[in-house]
């Protein structure tokens, strides 16, 4: 069987946003337009589709990382500070944006908490290897020795 482990990212992530877009659950606040991923950032990110992008972003991490929490989740998805003269700095990113994805992601059913934060539930783990195994022909051709695996 397929999973997420056999799919590069840079294929993956567009194919679960296309298809978190069908869920009504999955959609962006009103705020989302106007706000920064994290104090790293310098401006609001420019795809309009950047909340799905997240949104299957996270549930990779899940995937990957087991239970995780807010906190972690915003370690992961920060960056560098541009402080003018002085040296960047690590900042962890926005954890309004993280919760709010959680939060949906929840409500969809792809995701569950438990007591060390939250983690993807079967119907979130079925639905990524389903996704991933629908990119398995199409990962093959792109990435040069795949197929032996």
């Amino acid at each position: 069987m397929t999973t997420i482990y056999d799919i590069p990212a840079g294929l993956l992530i567009p194919k679960v946003a296309e298809e978190l877009k069908k869920r009504k659950e999955i959609q962006p606040p009103v705020w989302a337009a106007f706000a920064k991923a994290g104090v790293h950032q310098q401006m609001p990110p420019e795809d309009p589709d950047w909340w799905f992008i997240r949104a299957a972003s996270v549930l990779r991490r899940l995937y990957i990382d087991g239970p995780v929490g807010v906190q972690r989740m915003r370690t992961a998805y920060g960056g560098k500070r541009d402080r003018g003269s002085s040296p960047f700095q690590f900042r962890k990113g926005g954890g309004s944006s993280l919760r709010k994805v959680l939060q949906q992601l929840e409500a969809a059913g792809f995701v569950a908490k438990d007591k060390n934060g939250r983690s993807l539930s079967v119907a979130g783990r079925s639905f990524l290897d389903a996704v991933a195994h629908g990119l398995r022909k199409n990962a093959e051709e792109k990435v040069a020795g795949l197929s032996k695996y």
